[in-house]
């Protein structure tokens, strides 16, 4: 109820405002469980791909936008309910098995649920080798990864900026990569192979340069 109210709200404003390109929506499963992968450049991303695809897409979202105080606090509850986003404890100690697991709940329930591989967004704009995750969770749930990439968004709200502003933005969805021909493989290897065939069809949609490391954590490099 609460998605379908948002979404009755926010996908005609959003178009309105914005008017984004959306390409290669009929790549989208219209039914069963798939991982939508995606590179990220923006905060925003994630309201841009369920407001973008013809189905409902979950992502994950810090728990503390479900606890704020206030009118504010519920407002923002209500908004983060609203388009489908699934708290998570981002302090616990089996954060990251926890949200695999959420993950999972949502696939095997035959559900859309949206990762970004990189891990965090990227800060100058290349595409960072994927974390294999997304793999596992395809392979696990045996369900295709629908790759997707983003331009444009990055200058909606870029880092540091409190609000956002008017920008053009595309959101292409990929053909769907299945996972049929990695089964048999040593499980690394698969996990492996699947991700960066992940991402290079993520570069292809978006545009951006691969970067050959991984994406650090703001705060993690010495």
């Amino acid at each position: 109820m609460f998605y379908s109210l948002g979404r009755n709200v926010l996908y005609p404003l959003s178009h309105a405002l914005y008017r984004p390109t959306i390409e290669g929506k009929e790549n989208m499963p219209r039914t069963g469980g798939v991982v939508v992968a995606s590179n990220h450049v923006s905060f925003i991303d994630s309201f841009a791909i369920p407001l973008a695809s013809p189905r409902q897409v979950r992502f994950l979202a810090k728990e503390e936008y479900w606890t704020g105080p206030g009118v504010g606090g519920a407002l923002r509850k209500g908004f983060f309910t609203a388009v489908g986003m699934i708290p998570v404890n981002r302090h616990s100690t089996s954060a990251a098995q926890e949200s695999l697991d959420k993950a999972l709940e949502v696939l095997r329930a035959g559900d859309a649920f949206g990762i970004y591989p990189e891990g965090t967004r990227s800060r100058d704009g290349r595409l960072y080798r994927g974390r294999t995750g997304v793999a596992w969770l395809a392979l696990t749930a045996d369900v295709p990864v629908v790759p997707v990439g983003l331009i444009g968004t990055e200058e909606i709200q870029p880092v540091g900026a409190r609000f956002p502003k008017l920008a053009k933005v595309t959101v292409r969805f990929g053909e769907p990569i299945g996972v049929e021909r990695y089964r048999g493989m040593p499980a690394g290897r698969a996990r492996r192979e699947l991700t960066d065939e992940v991402m290079a069809a993520i570069a292809a949609l978006s545009g951006q340069q691969m970067a050959d490391t991984y994406n650090d954590v703001p705060g993690s490099a010495a």
